[in-house]
């Protein structure tokens, strides 16, 4: 196969990373979310990390108990993990099985004769028998391990995550577009384009709904067109003839929420079907009470159901920043890295998407992503204070781009979080970022997202909110400011260890950064 000339581009990228990760035989999945290339890996000790971390498109690595992942960033992401996808496929062959593990031979001893701790020089079989059996055992030790952290919570928002994760790209085209519809509708110009702008930018919020029940039938293991069909009764306009308790329905009441719930049923009805409904009347009877069974209770239960709690989330959302903003945004900001720690900001997603579906944008996504802002003026400070640690440095130059921009990956696992310390510092600086665009809320000042996704500087040309587009850029860019500042100042002053003449030293300060506190 012929090299790519560009040494950046994603080809090049791709066929750079591919022998790193182990090869084509070591890789068992390939995906990719906004900023990460995620990889499913047969042996992760064939993965090369260093020379991996050293690529020039690789912003960092992350590995959690189902995938590899490489941080890329927004875009490139997306361009390099086709070119990926087809060096794997390409190097694929009919008879491409996984390693056995060998047998034992008339020579050997089997390993219960043993047991684990008998020194492999001791075993029957040679040395290549006794590497495949410490192979095996590193696979289920690695496999216990995994199962131990397969909890069915993280399990749930990893499967919520897949199902809205792709919704993304459309969200972010869609909000820009409404965006600069809003600029040009304030400026009262073009005023023959602003319709067919609204029409496009509106159009697929419209059906989002559809797209949430097609994502939630395949991610949980039924039709996916199902879905999307029994999801489409929450937007179609003829509900408004449907009276539930007294209620006429409206068409979209539930929204996101009810064409999860709806789509969730319906793979449960089909899948129930599948057992029960002879082969012979499968295609005609299965599909019919699927959209009729869950079309029943969407209408008469989902829909109402999801339409209250939607309801009660925007109405939360509310409240809580006009009523407690600066406490909510010193909150929201300061626990936001942690949350993406632990993976537990996924359950955020269907509440941003939610509130976009209801209000046109998010409140809740600008207060968050001042976390970054923190995240950003802590890496400033230890690029300071570390002055002689030119390693570290050179990581914090290649970082703070990707940073600035909202892409936090390589600076939280190539800088604060190896530290220690400068992660809490970082988490100071969200609180305080947090803090500020929250005080401008309960001033009826909100600031507002119409898309999820992009964070820091990227989340400019989404921004919407009741004071005008100047002063909703004032708020936010306020806010990212008093984040960097805040970021730095608590990570100078008490993020990194002691000093030698104003200056870190660099055998005792890094230590005490590194090894004193530990990991959060």
């Amino acid at each position: 196969m012929r090299t790519p000339k560009d040494p950046t581009s994603p080809a090049a990228t791709a066929a750079a990373l591919l022998p790193l990760l182990g090869g084509p035989a070591n890789i068992t999945s390939v995906a990719h979310c906004m900023t990460r290339l995620r990889v499913g890996l047969r042996d992760r000790t064939l993965v090369q990390e260093e020379p991996l971390r050293a690529l020039p498109a690789v912003l960092g690595v992350v590995a959690d108990e189902d995938t590899y992942q490489v941080v890329l960033g927004p875009g490139r992401v997306a361009r390099v993990t086709p070119e990926f996808e087809a060096l794997v496929r390409a190097a694929e062959t009919p008879t491409r099985t996984p390693t056995p593990t060998p047998t034992p031979t008339s020579g050997s001893v089997p390993e219960s004769a043993y047991g684990p701790g008998m020194p492999t020089g001791e075993r029957g079989g040679g040395p290549a028998t006794a590497a495949a059996e410490l192979a095996a055992r590193g696979s289920e030790l690695r496999e216990a391990r995994r199962r131990r952290n397969a909890t069915p919570g993280k399990l749930l928002l990893r499967r919520v995550a897949n199902i809205f994760v792709p919704l993304i790209p459309a969200l972010i085209g869609c909000g820009i577009i409404a965006g600069l519809n809003g600029l040009l509708i304030n400026l009262g110009r073009f005023p023959s384009l602003t319709p067919a702008l609204a029409a496009i930018a509106s159009g697929f919020m419209a059906l989002i709904a559809v797209f949430v029940g097609y994502n939630t039938a395949k991610e949980f293991g039924g039709t996916p067109i199902l879905g999307g069909a029994v999801a489409a009764v929450i937007v179609y306009a003829g509900v408004a003839k449907v009276t539930v308790l007294g209620t006429t329905l409206a068409p979209g009441q539930g929204g996101v929420l009810g064409a999860l719930a709806a789509a969730l049923l319906g793979t449960y009805v089909e899948k129930w079907c599948r057992r029960w409904v002879p082969e012979a009347l499968d295609v005609l009877v299965t599909p019919t009470l699927t959209v009729l069974l869950t079309g029943l209770v969407t209408l008469y239960a989902l829909m109402y159901a999801a339409g209250e709690l939607s309801e009660a989330i925007g109405t939360g959302a509310n409240w809580l920043l006009t009523t407690t903003g600066a406490f909510a945004g010193l909150i929201l900001g300061g626990l936001f890295l942690p949350l993406v720690m632990l993976g537990l900001h996924q359950a955020l997603i269907p509440i941003h998407t939610t509130l976009i579906e209801q209000q046109g944008h998010t409140v809740l996504l600008p207060i968050l992503a001042m976390a970054g802002a923190g995240q950003v003026g802590a890496a400033l400070a230890v690029y300071v204070r570390l002055r002689h640690d030119q390693s570290m440095r050179t990581t914090i130059r290649s970082a703070l781009p990707a940073g600035l921009l909202g892409v936090g990956e390589p600076l939280i696992y190539g800088v604060s979080l190896p530290l220690g310390r400068p992660f809490l510092t970082a988490c100071a600086g969200g609180a305080a970022g947090g803090a500020f665009v929250g005080f401008f809320a309960m001033l009826g000042d909100q600031v507002g997202s119409t898309a999820i996704g992009p964070s820091g500087w990227a989340l400019f040309p989404l921004l919407a909110g009741g004071g005008g587009l100047a002063t909703t850029a004032a708020i936010y860019a306020g806010g990212l400011l008093t984040g960097y500042a805040a970021g730095f100042a608590a990570t100078y002053f008490f993020g990194l260890g002691p000093t030698v003449g104003g200056v870190c030293d660099s055998s005792k300060g890094q230590e005490v950064a590194r090894g004193g506190t530990g990991t959060p």
